[in-house]
């Protein structure tokens, strides 16, 4: 009765009564702890419960975890370092034109700056927080460390780095100059004419670029390190440093979910600007804008402390194949007709000495709803044929 209290006190730093009852000739203790609303250690450190085990909290995790127990969240804390002559009037302005767009915004007509700021909730009695520096500073990496976008092309490997490039800036700007930046110099656009109208197709979907950019500078971890954008020949990856918040699964982001910013006044700001919905569908954007251009279904997954989307822009590599359940004859026979165009049921048997049941099990189900990856056409003299869907 004694050692039990003094345990919990000395290990966990809180008190708990403890009692000693007897019901029906047995005994049994009673050890009633009450509700804190501050984070509770063990023995000076944190843990964070994710699934069956238990995960130290330490480092800018462990801050964001100390500030939600608080009630507050990292963007809203008072930056007693900053002034009004800190914020960027060009990005206030763009933010503005924005939000008018939108229609979103309350009735800012008349407001001098510091009144716009208060009434849009990044500062507060004549203080900025710290969200007014990440959308609006002028020079918000003088504050806080890594507000910065890198971006590389890379080879057929990870360690062959043709070339990169670096924006800084607030997160308006950002939304600017790194679309900007990834066309002019990282990405190729196919050109296509009809008539006199000359046309130009990007890589990758436009709308699922700027919800990938959106989600990780709205929701990233600003106290982590910089967000970076890895370019391949045949993938895009966008991370940034933040783990999704608890209660909510990369499975639960294909679908309807809610929306729970790790930045909430970040979030409500870009909401207003029209840059975000706030009903947490940025994720299905993604996924939507990519079905539409015909390409292979995004893939997310937590990384390094942070949250990895990759956009793939051939559906028909070796890695998509397999992701698509096909066996190991079914994916020769597509890279096959990526290099000679198409193939047949005989060719099929002859390839990977199979009989014709086989095959025309194999190919039937290449060109049926669940993977719709070859058509079949009437080719003369050579019987059916089977062509790459879209080709």
């Amino acid at each position: 009765m004694d050692d039990i209290p003094n345990k919990i006190k000395n290990y966990l730093g809180i008190i708990s009564e403890v009692n000693l009852h007897n019901e029906n000739e047995k005994y049994f203790i009673e050890i009633i702890t009450p509700s804190y609303t501050v984070a509770v250690s063990l023995r000076g450190r944190y843990y964070q419960r994710s699934g069956s085990t238990n995960t130290e909290l330490i480092g800018s995790a462990l801050t964001e975890f100390l500030l939600r127990k608080s009630g507050q969240t990292w963007d809203e804390i008072l930056e007693s370092r900053a002034t009004i002559d800190d914020i960027d009037q060009k990005s206030i302005e763009l933010f503005l034109q924005a939000a008018e767009k939108s229609g979103r915004m309350p009735d800012v007509k008349g407001l001098i700056l510091m009144e716009l700021l208060e009434k849009l909730r990044v500062a507060d009695a004549g203080k900025l927080k710290r969200a007014a520096l990440i959308l609006f500073g002028k020079d918000p990496g003088r504050f806080y460390p890594n507000l910065t976008v890198k971006m590389g092309r890379f080879g057929k490997t990870d360690d062959d780095l043709k070339f990169q490039e670096t924006e800084e800036g607030n997160l308006i700007q950002l939304l600017q100059e790194v679309p900007k930046q990834l066309g002019h110099k990282f990405l190729i656009k196919n050109i296509s004419f009809e008539g006199l109208l000359r046309i130009e197709k990007g890589e990758y979907p436009v709308a699922a670029l700027r919800e990938m950019l959106l989600n990780a500078l709205v929701h990233r971890n600003y106290m982590g390190a910089m967000i970076q954008i890895r370019i391949y020949e045949n993938k895009l990856s966008i991370w940034n440093e933040g783990i999704l918040p608890a209660g909510i699964t990369f499975a639960d982001l294909r679908g309807n979910h809610p929306s729970k910013p790790r930045n909430p006044i970040i979030a409500d700001v870009c909401f207003k600007g029209g840059y975000i919905d706030a009903w947490g569908r940025g994720t299905l954007k993604i996924i939507t804008a990519c079905r539409d251009a015909e390409l292979p279904e995004p893939e997310m997954k937590e990384e390094f402390g942070g949250v990895m989307i990759t956009l793939f822009k051939d559906r028909f590599t070796e890695e998509q194949l397999r992701k698509m359940g096909l066996n190991e004859r079914q994916v020769k026979a597509v890279l096959y007709v990526i290099e000679n165009g198409n193939i047949t049921n005989t060719k099929y048997q002859e390839l990977f000495s199979v009989s014709k049941p086989t095959a025309t099990r194999d190919l039937s189900e290449l060109s049926d709803e669940k993977f719709r990856v070859f058509e079949k056409r009437g080719v003369t003299g050579a019987g059916t044929a089977y062509f790459l869907m879209g080709s």
